[in-house]
C-alpha cells in the first residue's frame, strides 16, 4: 500500500510518468525506497520547460495523485552541486487521478 506523496511541478510529473524524467532533483537526500505517489501541484515550471518538451500547460492535470512511481536510490550531485539526485523507476499512471484527501505539502505528504 502506498502512503506517501511527492509533490512534483507539471511538466515534470507528465515526465516522470512518461518514463522520461528518471531523476528528480531536490535540496535534501531521501532515504526512502518504496512507491510513492505522484502529485501534480498546482503550480507550473517555467513556460521555457514545456515548449522544450512539446507540451501545454493546460493539456496536463494540476492539483491532483496522477500516478505512482518507485524512489530507488539517492546520489548527491555531481561536483559542487548542492543537489541531490533522488533516482525514479517504473512510473505507472492512474487511470483517473484523484485529489487528494489530504492538504499538499510542499515536498512529501501523507494523501490518504
Amino acid at each position: 500500500m502506498i502512503t506517501r506523496a511527492l509533490s512534483v511541478q507539471q511538466p515534470f510529473a507528465e515526465l516522470i510518468m512518461r518514463g522520461k524524467k528518471k531523476i528528480e532533483y531536490r535540496s535534501r537526500p531521501t532515504k526512502i525506497r518504496e512507491r510513492v505517489y505522484i502529485y501534480a501541484t498546482c503550480s507550473f515550471a517555467e513556460r521555457e520547460v514545456f515548449e522544450e518538451f512539446g507540451l501545454k500547460p493546460d493539456d496536463l492535470p494540476r492539483g491532483v495523485i496522477v500516478g505512482s512511481v518507485e524512489i530507488v536510490g539517492c546520489t548527491k550531485g555531481k561536483g559542487k552541486s548542492r543537489w541531490y539526485e533522488w533516482h525514479l523507476a517504473k512510473p505507472v499512471r492512474l487511470k483517473r487521478p484523484f485529489k487528494p484527501k489530504n492538504h499538499p505539502q510542499p515536498v512529501w505528504f501523507s494523501p490518504l
